[in-house]
This record gives structure tokens, sequence and C-alpha cells, in this order.
């Protein structure tokens, strides 16, 4: 396909944190390229969406941007649509058919691709800088690409491909360039963090990894996302223990309890290791604060089997929860299981699982009203407030801290602050005081 040159270029980014990465890793090769990006579609010449192929809403919210984008180029507002990202690498053909408007179709980490494309006097492949999309203070690493677990339920590998590990030297180098550019909290991110270093060395090397960034100068909170229950490596518990500078915070999706739904999804671990795992990270991190996601309506899933999901999160009491609903993807192994549980079915369970950790949520935060927590500032509001998080809530996901002081913060400030009310996913309170990011953590209980 003819190359298409253009001045201006609009990113779109659909899906989760690691489109966001790839998406700030583009604009900086873009930039590399001598182009120029634009805020909104309207001033650019150029619009690049960054698809995602996760789930059915994912897909459906990814087409509907390409057609809105398709439009613009229509009414002559923009000259170029580029598709990337995993609906690209999924359906590329589908879309290169049915969606001839659109000038050029990737799949994911295709940056130089689509700068030589945009910018055909390059002359040569370059991955430049990250431009940042953030928050200055926060910022995505991606550790890793792909995934070898063969959950049947997931698309991933088909999109992303096998696990493929980054050398801890080039993830040391992109935390040391951020902290130089003011970034205080790191957030490690990839399809299984957890696997970090199988690849490279035969062994999970995560722990490592993790106490080689925790030692950089500057880096005061460094967060762990995507850990996979399976052969969970232990030791992570230890870095988080004895770093004050790391999270204790665990995100640990666990899709299911039922060990019978547990084997159809092909997670490799019973509801019985579950919860001696999820003891163990208890018992050597008290204060840890645990998120996990639940899928709802998956194929083998039965009342009784929701049932039990639902008295286990009672049981297990998590800090932070999501529940999806199960989304029929062709290609995966859950594909000749059909698709057998009702969509209103479906929902309902979501609604009901949701409703019961609404409750759970509100009696936690209840319990933290009078004490003190540490949270990083993320926003000054116009009332006078700051919109703020504690070490038990990441970006975008989870709930937030609203806090009065009584001298001026910044954002990326971390304040220690007494809480005074809460409700079922926010809390409310006061700053005392800016914190040493280097005392020990005070989370939540």
């Amino acid at each position: 396909m003819k190359a298409v040159p253009v001045r201006r270029v609009h990113i779109v980014t659909l899906g989760c944190s690691k489109n966001t990465v790839d998406s700030e890793v583009l604009a900086g090769t873009l930039a590399a390229a001598g182009l120029q990006l634009a805020a909104d579609a309207e001033s650019a010449d150029a619009i690049v969406v960054n698809t995602c192929g996760f789930i059915e809403a994912a897909k459906e919210e990814s087409v509907n941007t390409i057609l809105e984008a398709i439009d613009l180029k229509k009414s002559g507002t923009v000259s170029c649509v580029v598709v990337a990202g995993c609906l690209a690498a999924r359906y590329g053909e589908e879309l290169r058919r049915e969606l001839p408007e659109v000038d050029l179709i990737v799949g994911t980490e295709q940056y130089s691709a689509i700068a030589r494309f945009l910018s055909p006097d390059l002359r040569y492949g370059l991955i430049g800088e990250r431009v940042i999309s953030t928050p200055s203070h926060y910022a995505y690493v991606k550790i890793s690409e792909g995934c070898d677990h063969p959950c049947s339920f997931c698309a991933i590998p088909l999109m992303r491909g096998r696990h493929r590990s980054r050398p801890a030297d080039e993830i040391e180098r992109d935390v040391r360039s951020l902290v130089a550019a003011g970034v205080r909290e790191i957030i490690l991110i990839g399809q299984d963090t957890t696997y970090y270093g199988y690849d490279l060395s035969g062994k999970r090397t995560i722990a490592d990894l993790l106490r080689r960034l925790l030692d950089i100068e500057g880096v005061q909170w460094l967060r762990l996302l995507y850990a996979y229950p399976s052969h969970f490596p232990l030791e992570v518990l230890d870095v988080m223990r004895e770093r004050s500078n790391m999270c204790k915070y665990l995100d640990i999706p666990l899709q299911h309890c039922s060990t019978d739904v547990l084997r159809s999804m092909r997670r490799g671990i019973t509801r019985r290791a579950t919860e001696e795992l999820l003891a163990k990270i208890r018992e050597r991190v008290p204060d840890v604060a645990l998120r996990t996601t639940f899928i709802v309506g998956y194929p083998a899933e039965t009342d009784r089997h929701f049932e039990e999901l639902c008295r286990f999160v009672e049981e297990q009491r998590f800090d932070r929860l999501g529940v999806f609903t199960y989304s029929h993807e062709e290609g995966t192994y859950a594909e000749i299981l059909g698709d057998p549980i009702p969509h209103e079915v479906k929902l309902e369970r979501q609604a009901l699982l949701m409703e019961l950790q609404r409750d759970i949520s509100l009696e936690r935060n209840q319990a933290l009203i009078g004490q003190q927590v540490r949270a990083i500032v993320d926003e000054v509001l116009p009332n006078g407030e700051y919109r703020c998080r504690t070490e038990a809530d990441a970006p975008e996901v989870d709930g937030e801290l609203y806090l009065r002081a009584e001298s001026p913060l910044r954002p990326g400030d971390i304040v220690v602050a007494t809480v005074t009310d809460a409700a079922e996913y926010d809390l409310f309170g006061i700053a005392d005081r800016v914190s040493n990011p280097m005392l020990p953590s005070i989370c939540a209980a």
C-alpha cells in the first residue's frame, strides 16, 4: 500500500494499560520521524486507532471507532486512517476486506512500520522516546509481551503471541528515564508479570527485577499488576514486605473459584490451592490489598458454581474486585463449548456479585475511618480538594481518596492523611503532612 505523507497525527487508544504503553511508544516514534502529535482528530491529517480485541464489547468499540475515523476521512477532515493493535492483529484480513477505506492495517508494536507509512521520507526504522499520556507523576512500564498460559476463554495469545520478557537492563533504562522526567509511581504490567524471566533463564525472576527497580533513586512507589495465581512466585511477597517503596498491593485475577470451572478454564489451579495461596499472601504481607477479577457466565458455570463463587467472595473479602461477563471468542479452547448461558443471566450474575462486593467494600472502607493512610495526589480539584489514591488503589480501576489540606499540594505529592468518611469505593479525609516516601507503609487495613 502506498505511503501517505502527513504532518499531524492523532492517536486513539482503546483497551488496557498495555495498549496505553504501545500508543506512547508509537507517539515517540512518530515524533522522532518528524511528525506532530494532534490532541484531536479535527486538527490532524491522519488518525491511528490502536484497537482492543479482548472481548466482544471491546471489539465492538474498536470497530465503531474505526468507522468514525473513516467518516472523518470521507468528510475531508483527515486524509489517512491507520488501524493497529490487537483487533488488527487478530482480524487483519477481515478488516482489509470489509473496510477498504482504511489506509494501513498492522498488528501490535508496529511502530516503525506506521512511521514509515506516514512519513515516506523516513529511510530507517526507529523507536523514539515514549510520549507519556498519563499524568506526569505515574507511568506504566511493560516488562513482557504475550502469554504462554492456555486459558480456554482467552484470545490474547492469538493477538500478542507467546510470552517474551524484556531484558532487565532495558526495563531499568526505561524506569530511570521516567524517574528523571518526574515520574514517582511506576506500574509494572504484562499479560502475566509473575512469569517474567522464565523465557530468558528458565526460572521466574520477577522478584529480582523488583529489587533492582526499587533500588533506583526516585522510585517512590512501585506497583505490580496482572499476577497469575498458578505457580505464583512467593518471593515477590518478601520484596513487598521488606521494601517500603513497594506498594502493598497485588492484582491477581482469579477468574473463578470452583475447581470444576477452573479446570474447564485451563487455569492450572484448584479452589483449595487458590485458598492456600491467598492465605500465604495474607500471612506474609498482613496489610496487603488484594485485587482480583472474576468471569461469570462461562459455559461450564452452573447455578451451583455461581453460588459457590458468591460464598467464596463473602469468605475472602477482597479489597478490590471486578466482574466480567463471559465473551465467546472464536479460536479459543472454549469455542467448542458454545455460549449456552443467556446474556441476561450473565448480566444478572454480574450485578449480584458486584452488589455483594459493594457491601464488602463499604464495610472495609468504613473500618478505615479515623486511621492514617499514605496516598499520592492525582489532581487538584477546583473546589479546593485533592483527588488522590492510597497504596491500595491503582489508577483507573480502583477507588479514590478525596482530601482537604491546609497547605497546597501538587500532583505527585505523597501524603499521610486521616480518613474522616467513607463510601462504597471512595474515601474522604484530611491531609496531615507530606510523607517521606521511604517511611514504612501505611496501607488499607
